[in-house]
């Protein structure tokens, strides 16, 4: 069977901003409510949030991901898309990860990236970008992002298909211990004898 994955519902209107939460209002789209169209300003369409590096020394991967919200861009809201700022330190990775809800570009603006993704044949498809250049990652697909350069940082922004488009790690989803994944599917999985607490181990990198 193919894969089944849904996008954002197209608006019946020419937007939906986002207002702040009000208990006055009752009328919702994708989960927000609606500000008042008289009341929307040009402001409700503009963001600085990706103008501003992102801290890529607060995780162990380095990297950090910032993305427009209907928080900081509420006129997105109904829109079916988000902007991303992807910033890498010396040897960043965004580790492998799934959109369920979006396919997603992405342009290298600074450093060189090694990116890729692998499809449902088990295909691997890779390629390096270099500064202008750009890579389209299909809906659904594991795929990741990787700062080759060891000294320098790397910078990247990234369009997204959906206003909410979902992300799972693959390494956090099967081994983060806060999911609860049992020991013994896991060794069965990886192959794993745990006679040296190699599953605990792991769990405690992630941060499980």
């Amino acid at each position: 069977m193919g894969r089944r994955v849904s996008s954002d519902p197209d608006p019946l209107q020419d937007y939906c901003v986002s207002p702040p939460l009000s208990p006055h209002q009752h009328i919702f789209l994708n989960g927000n409510l609606c500000k008042d169209p008289t009341k929307v300003t040009v402001y409700d369409f503009t963001t600085s949030a990706l103008s501003k590096p992102g801290n890529t020394g607060a995780n162990p991967f380095m990297t950090n991901v910032t993305l427009t919200t209907t928080t900081n861009l509420p006129g997105l809201n109904t829109m079916g898309l988000t902007m991303g700022r992807l910033d890498f330190g010396a040897s960043g990775v965004v580790p492998p990860h799934v959109h369920a809800r979006a396919s997603e570009v992405t342009v290298c603006l600074d450093g060189v990236l090694l990116v890729g993704f692998v499809d449902t044949s088990g295909r691997v498809f890779t390629q390096e970008l270099h500064p202008g250049e750009t890579f389209m990652f299909p809906k659904g697909l594991i795929h990741f992002l990787y700062n080759i350069n060891t000294v320098s940082s790397a910078l990247a922004v990234s369009g997204l298909t959906s206003q909410n488009p979902g992300t799972q790690f693959v390494s956090m989803v099967s081994l983060d211990s806060k999911l609860q994944i049992p020991q013994d599917v896991l060794k069965r999985l990886y192959h794993i004898n745990d006679q040296e607490g190699y599953v605990a181990s792991i769990r405690k990198n992630l941060g499980g």
